[in-house]
């Protein structure tokens, strides 16, 4: 789990290490750009009882299938890519992965670490790439969408979420 970590690790840092973003910055950046959000919401006097599907994401980022070995993959990497409409960089890291009715009910794997903030898809923007453990994703062999889950605040509330095709095999 570790090694597979750290060999993905390795590669994305070996060619990427200028466009990495400091967590710290990341943070006190999003910290502007929340408050903005959530007095906009507060003066419209309506509350969103259903946030739309806008986080962009790829399951194993460095293959052309996203393919799930569920007996010999400890880690599955996910890529959340900046848009005009979510940073993750600017956003703290609170994620919740795994088939999409496991993450429904409010379960899912969640991120190892913090992730990587790195240019993935070679746009000269930070995209954010994290670890999830398979064994708490939910995943069985009858899945063919993986769901991920950004939670807006620490107690869980509802955030924007993405989905991507896979195949399940083992």
């Amino acid at each position: 789990m570790a090694e597979e970590r750290d060999k993905m690790s390795q590669q994305v840092e070996s060619t990427t290490n200028e466009s990495a973003y400091s967590r710290r910055h990341a943070l006190r950046a999003g910290t502007g750009v929340a408050a903005t959000a959530f007095g906009v919401a507060a003066l419209g006097g309506q509350a969103a009882a259903h946030f739309p599907e806008d986080l962009e994401i790829d399951v194993r980022p460095d293959c052309d299938i996203n393919r799930i070995d569920l007996e010999n993959r400890d880690l599955i990497p996910v890529a959340v890519f900046q848009t005009d409409e979510f940073d993750p960089a600017n956003e703290p890291v609170r994620y919740r992965f795994g088939a999409p009715d496991t993450v429904s009910n409010g379960d899912g794997a969640r991120p190892v670490d913090d992730g990587y903030y790195v240019d993935l898809n070679g746009d000269d923007q930070a995209d954010l790439l994290m670890f999830f453990r398979t064994d708490e994703t939910g995943f069985d062999s009858e899945d063919s969408t993986a769901r991920l889950v950004w939670e807006r605040t620490e107690e869980g509330q509802h955030g924007l979420a993405g989905t991507a095709t896979l195949t399940i095999v083992g």
